[in-house]
């Protein structure tokens, strides 16, 4: 039997769900803002005392590799990775966008399209301005085409919708809804990130043991972070 305890804080939800063989056994999140540093330790020990666990039952720890918000990345793997060292268990690396895209597919969405296997899911997180971080996957949820950033305009995956129908979700959709208008473009709203969506991937790779290297892994940002000038000093 595996316990799991994945940790999602990628975009501005910061979740935290207990699997057990795969399956969600508990969640705590809050989508109210960036509100990590204060919660993600917190929901971390409300699940662990209320499902009356001990980390020595803990079999790995999951984490939300990236891409996604600069210091939520860093919170939530600084959390995952200080588990593990002091519990000695090993780290998962799980991707947001893959994690979303099982979601959608598992929960099996019913479409217009006649053949939901010739579908490609796109799940997108928000990277600011009219840009965002995306991947495509098929109906298995395996990647088609890797994690990239990608400005949206009108003529966003035109070649790709001309041939098939392709799904949009996340919280980055949401730019590319109101300029697009292709009848293959399928919309899901309201899907964000969520530690839940991670258990079956936690799971799978906790199966095969594909670990992350406690000592060298760092969140995929995939840009570089750029800090901003404070309102006031302006």
């Amino acid at each position: 039997m595996s316990i799991i305890l994945n940790l999602e804080s990628s975009t501005d939800v910061c979740s935290v769900a207990l699997s057990v063989d795969g399956k969600v056994a508990d969640v705590m999140e809050n989508a109210e803002g960036m509100n990590h540093a204060r919660l993600m330790s917190v929901y971390v020990q409300e699940i662990m005392q209320r499902n009356r666990l001990d980390f020595d039952r803990i079999s790995a720890v999951a984490v939300s590799k990236g891409p996604g918000s600069y210091t939520g990345l860093r919170i939530g793997v600084s959390l995952a990775k200080g588990l593990c060292y002091a519990h000695h268990i090993p780290l998962i690396a799980v991707s947001p966008l893959q994690s979303m895209s099982a979601h959608v597919i598992e929960n099996k969405h019913q479409w217009n399209s006649s053949d939901r296997n010739q579908l490609i899911y796109c799940p997108m997180i928000d990277a600011r301005r009219m840009e965002v971080y995306m991947a495509l996957y098929d109906h298995q949820n395996n990647e088609i085409e890797g994690v990239r950033s990608k400005v949206i305009n009108e003529d966003s995956f035109l070649d790709l919708l001309n041939e098939q129908p392709v799904v949009f979700f996340g919280n980055g959709s949401e730019k590319l809804r109101p300029v697009i208008a292709h009848p293959n473009a399928l919309f899901i709203p309201d899907i964000k990130t969520s530690a839940q969506f991670m258990c079956s991937l936690s799971d799978k790779a906790f199966g095969i043991k594909q670990f992350a290297d406690l000592a060298y892994f760092e969140p995929f940002y995939l840009k570089d972070f750029i800090a901003g000038v404070p309102k006031k000093l302006i």
